[in-house]
C-alpha cells in the first residue's frame, strides 16, 4: 500500500524548505510515496491579490503581482536545479506564467472574475510548485513523476469550493495513479485543485491540501496519511495562547473533529472524513523536526482520557429566540430553524429553556435579516463577539467533578452559554471574545496540566 505524504505551503515555501522536504521523501522512497504539495509561501493570496487588481482594470498591478511570483519560483529553480539540467523545467515555467498571464489579461479586459476564472489562476500556486519540486527531486538524483492531480481529483463545478465525487476520484485513481505508484519513485501531485468531468479546473476551498491527501490516499488505499506541517502533531492548545501546550501522541478521529470544528489550525476538518471512511491513519508531523513527536489519528484509538485538548472558534454571535409559544407546543422549533434554512444559515451550538432558544451563528450572519424574521414570532436578544471555548475529551461526561472543576477555574470569567455535543465528547463554554484566551489558559493549568480523574 502506497504512502501518501503531503506538505503545507510552510513546508515547501522556499528553495531550503524544499530541500528539507525531499530529504523526507527521499527516507520514503521504499515506501513509493504519493507527494501532495500546496503552493509555495503566500503564492496563493498573491494570485488572488493579481486576480483581484485585474477585475478592477488595474493590470499594471496584476502585472507586477505576476512578475513578483514568477522571480520567487525561478529564484527557486535556480536554487535547486543544476544550470545545465534546468532547461525543461525553465520552459515548463514560461509556459506556465505565459497562461497566467493571457487569463489575468483577460480579466482585465472583461472586468469580470468570474468564480470559474478565479479557480483557474489560483491552482497556478500548485501547479508551480509542484513543477519546481519535482525537477528537484529528479536533479537529486530520484526517481519522480509530476501527475496532474486534475486527472484523478474529480469535482462538481462548485468552482471555489467544489465537492469531490469520491467514486470517481477511486477509478480514476485506481486506472491513471496507481501504475506509477511502486517502491523507490516518488509521484508528486497537487494539493487544493480538481477538475469537472468537462476537464474544468476546480478548487477544494482553502486548507484543500488537507483534503486533496484524504482523497488520494483513500482512492488509492494508503497504508498512511502523512500531514507534515510546522508543528510537531496536534497540540492540547493553541501554542500562541498557552506556551505550555503539549503534543497529543494519539487522537481518536471523534475528538480530531471535534477539535478541528472549533477552531484548531492544524487540520481542515474535511480532512478527517476519508480516511474515517478508508480506515485510514493520519499522522501530523513537523516538516522540520521529522524525527520529533507527532500525532496518530485513528477511528479505533481510545485513550479514556477525561480531556484531550481545548480549542476556541470567534467571533461568534448568540441568538437567544424568546416565546411563550414554545410552552407545550409542538412546532415551534421547526418554525424557528427554518428561518435559518432559508436565510443559508448554519446554526453551531444550541441549548434550549422552557420558552427560549439560545444559538450560535457565525459573525458575518445576516443578522439583521435573521432577527427581522424571527420577530415576527418571538422576541430575539443579541450578543456579537462572543467566542465558544471546547472542552474535548472522550470521557468528558462519565468523569465526575470535571465540570466543576472546569468552572472553579474559570474564576470571575462569566460563561453565558453550555452546550454538551451530541457525541458527548465536547462541552462547549459561549462567553465573551476579548476573555477567551484567559479562559483557555485557566482550563488548560487546570484541566491537562494538573490533570483530571
Amino acid at each position: 500500500m502506497p504512502l501518501v505524504l503531503k506538505f503545507g505551503g510552510s513546508s515547501v515555501a522556499d528553495a531550503t524548505c524544499m530541500r528539507q522536504v525531499a530529504g523526507i521523501v527521499a527516507g520514503a522512497l521504499a515506501q513509493g510515496p504519493l507527494v501532495v504539495l500546496s503552493a509555495m509561501g503566500k503564492t496563493t493570496n498573491a494570485l488572488f491579490a493579481a486576480a483581484t487588481a485585474a477585475e478592477a482594470g488595474n493590470l499594471a498591478e496584476a502585472l507586477a503581482g505576476l512578475e513578483a511570483l514568477a522571480a520567487a519560483h525561478r529564484k527557486a529553480a535556480q536554487d535547486l536545479v543544476a544550470d545545465g539540467r534546468r532547461g525543461p523545467l525553465d520552459q515548463e515555467l514560461t509556459a506556465l506564467f505565459s497562461e497566467l498571464e493571457m487569463l489575468l489579461r483577460g480579466v482585465a479586459l472583461l472586468r469580470e472574475l468570474s468564480p470559474r476564472s478565479m479557480d483557474a489562476i489560483a491552482a497556478f500556486g500548485e501547479r508551480l510548485s509542484t513543477r519546481v519540486f519535482e525537477a528537484h527531486l529528479r536533479d537529486a538524483g530520484m526517481d519522480s513523476v509530476w501527475f496532474d492531480a486534475r486527472t484523478v481529483l474529480r469535482t462538481d463545478a462548485g468552482f471555489g469550493s467544489a465537492q469531490p465525487r469520491p467514486g470517481e476520484i477511486e477509478r480514476a485513481a485506481q486506472s491513471r495513479l496507481r501504475p506509477l505508484l511502486g517502491p523507490g519513485r516518488a509521484v508528486v501531485t497537487q494539493g487544493y485543485i480538481g477538475a469537472t468531468e468537462d476537464g474544468l479546473t476546480t478548487t477544494l476551498g482553502r486548507g484543500g491540501s488537507d483534503y486533496s491527501a484524504a482523497l488520494l490516499g483513500a482512492a488509492l488505499g494508503a497504508a498512511e496519511v502523512q500531514i507534515w506541517t510546522d508543528v510537531e502533531g496536534v497540540l492540547t492548545c493553541d501554542p500562541r495562547v498557552v506556551p505550555g501546550a503539549l503534543p497529543i501522541p494519539e487522537l481518536s478521529f471523534a475528538e480530531a473533529g471535534e477539535l478541528a470544528a472549533f477552531g484548531a489550525k492544524v487540520l481542515h476538518p474535511a480532512t478527517i472524513q476519508p480516511a474515517v471512511e478508508a480506515r485510514i491513519p493520519v499522522t501530523v508531523r513537523h516538516t522540520r523536526l521529522p524525527e520529533g513527536r507527532f500525532t496518530t489519528i485513528t477511528g479505533s484509538v481510545r485513550t479514556g482520557r477525561p480531556v484531550t485538548a481545548l480549542a476556541s472558534r470567534g467571533p461568534i454571535t448568540t441568538l437567544t429566540v424568546t416565546s411563550s409559544r414554545m410552552l407545550a407546543q409542538s412546532g415551534f422549533l421547526a418554525r424557528l430553524f427554518e428561518v435559518f434554512a432559508r436565510r443559508g444559515v448554519s446554526v453551531d451550538l444550541i441549548a434550549t429553556a422552557e420558552v427560549s432558544v439560545s444559538l450560535t451563528v457565525e459573525a458575518d450572519a445576516p443578522l439583521k435579516a435573521l432577527v427581522a424574521d424571527l420577530s415576527a414570532f418571538a422576541r430575539v436578544d443579541v450578543a456579537e463577539d462572543r467566542a465558544i471555548v471546547a472542552i474535548v475529551g472522550e470521557r468528558l461526561k462519565a468523569t465526575p467533578g470535571l465540570a466543576a472543576r472546569a468552572f472553579g477555574a474559570l474564576g470571575g470569567i462569566n460563561v453565558e452559554m453550555i452546550s454538551m455535543g451530541a457525541n458527548e465528547i465536547n462541552l462547549s463554554l459561549v462567553l465573551r471574545q476579548d476573555q477567551a484566551e484567559e479562559a483557555l489558559r485557566r482550563l488548560h493549568r487546570a484541566l491537562i496540566e494538573e490533570g483530571v480523574g
